[in-house]
């Protein structure tokens, strides 16, 4: 299982979700707030305009809150600033696997799955996507996606090995176990479809195959970055190891996930 190291500017701030962080130097400051980066250097907007300006403030804390928790995301963030020198602190994800750093220039967002957020420098924006819409009607599911937009480093983690393709190497589209995509750039157009139709292939994919009921589709020039381990198989993998298998023998849509 892989950590990421941060080195410190004095000044330099950067945020975790809480339960990410490992360790710290001692002139590391550490706070918990609710409220998401501002893009200043970690700084919290002043309130501006009087009680007016702490309203808005607060309306503004309170969606960002509400999205978090709409969409099973930590409520807080925890920010750390190096004071009175350069300083050092540690982070980690939350199941055996890989790393990666995406370096945002302003021009492209990233979106990745719920729970791959790491930590970021405080001039990246994060912000919650819903996949819904027509990609969750004709998907038969809605999507929840981290957003994060601004400049600087963002840190990822995921579960296993990271393969990184390109739909346009692939004839500008490829399809994919839902559990498998871990983040890809703005311009690749992310939806979800049935796996076959409803005939005797496509049910015999549904309850034989391992995957359910959909895919998700991946389409356009653009990065993209997918894991070998999902959550699900992880967990059932456990399970069975303990003598206590709940996917039965045939997997798909008659399996019951650990958890």
């Amino acid at each position: 299982m892989q950590m990421a190291v941060v080195n410190l500017h004095p000044g330099q701030t950067v945020y975790c979700e809480a339960g990410k962080f490992l360790f710290k130097t001692v002139n590391v400051t550490m706070e918990t707030r609710l409220s998401g980066p501002s893009g200043n250097g970690g700084q919290q907007q002043s309130g501006g305009g009087g009680m007016g300006g702490l309203l808005r403030q607060a309306m503004g804390t309170a969606m960002q809150v509400g999205q978090r928790m709409l969409a099973g995301e930590s409520l807080a963030f925890q920010y750390f600033t190096a004071e009175g020198g350069e300083g050092t602190v540690g982070f980690a994800g939350v199941l055996p696997g890989e790393m990666r750093a995406l370096e945002l220039d302003g021009t492209r967002a990233w979106f990745a799955e719920k729970d791959a957020f790491v930590a970021a420098e405080s001039t990246v924006d994060f912000g919650i996507a819903f996949a819904g819409g027509r990609t969750g009607t004709s998907g038969g599911e809605g999507f929840v996606l981290e957003k994060f937009t601004g400049h600087g480093t963002v840190i990822i983690a995921g579960a296993g090995n990271f393969i990184d393709l390109n739909p346009a190497d692939f004839g500008g589209r490829i399809e994919v176990d839902t559990g498998c995509v871990v983040a890809f750039e703005e311009g690749i157009q992310y939806g979800v479809q049935r796996v076959g139709g409803l005939n005797r292939q496509g049910i015999m994919n549904a309850v034989f195959g391992g995957e359910g009921l959909s895919l998700a589709t991946l389409e356009g020039n653009g990065r993209v970055i997918l894991q070998s381990l999902t959550i699900e198989s992880l967990a059932n993998a456990l399970k069975k190891a303990q003598g206590g298998d709940k996917q039965g023998p045939t997997g798909g849509l008659f399996s019951t996930h650990a958890g």
